[in-house]
């Protein structure tokens, strides 16, 4: 197929669009957000980081991280795992884990970690909270995103707005998160984009 700047603004626009009009069946929080990134044929991969000392394999499936009880600002977290051609990715597997709103991991057991797979347009969702700072790191929440048969993609999402943003040596704006509160929710928006 030839590569034209018009395919290229088609298809940019189409996921804009698809994006901007994201909706899950259950979601309580969602606000319209604009993707991230805003995707165009041949975009660079989303940027790979640290999976830190607090990865446990074998997390259980589920898209609900939070429980009930649970203190903290709830976060309902959507997306899309794009190819660099803008093309929704079906069965890939995110594997979210995080700290809880103290900054503290669950390294005995699985609170506040799991895994999922998008479904057949490439979505997926995460209902959680947003996790605390703690000595050395802003807040964020720590992902991997495999396609099937592909390379997996270890990386950290973060928060706009944090003072310690500044101050986290692994911190990366391309990484950021596009928040609006909703109905007592936070509603986040990442779209991930896997080489």
């Amino acid at each position: 197929m030839i590569d034209t700047p018009t395919r290229r603004v088609v298809l940019g626009a189409g996921v804009f669009a698809a994006g901007s009009l994201l909706v899950i069946d259950g979601s309580v929080a969602q606000a319209p957000l604009a993707p991230t990134p805003e995707c165009h044929d041949g975009d660079a991969a989303t940027v790979a980081q640290t999976e830190g000392p607090f990865f446990k394999p074998s997390s259980p499936e589920r898209v609900e991280l939070i429980e009930e009880g649970m203190p903290g600002q709830p976060i309902e977290l959507v997306g899309f795992v794009l190819t660099r051609a803008c093309k929704p990715i079906a069965g890939a597997l995110l594997d979210f884990w995080q700290a809880d709103d103290k900054g503290r991991y669950d390294n005995s057991g699985f609170r506040l970690r799991g895994h999922q797979f998008s479904d057949a347009e490439g979505r997926y969702r995460l209902r959680s909270i947003v996790p605390g700072a703690y000595v050395g790191r802003t807040r964020h929440i720590h992902v991997k995103v495999q396609p099937g048969g592909g390379r997996v993609l270890t990386t950290q999402l973060y928060f706009p707005g944090e003072a310690l943003n500044r101050t986290d040596g692994l911190f990366r704006k391309e990484l950021l998160v596009r928040t609006a509160k909703n109905a007592g929710w936070l509603a986040g928006r990442f779209d991930f984009v896997v080489g």
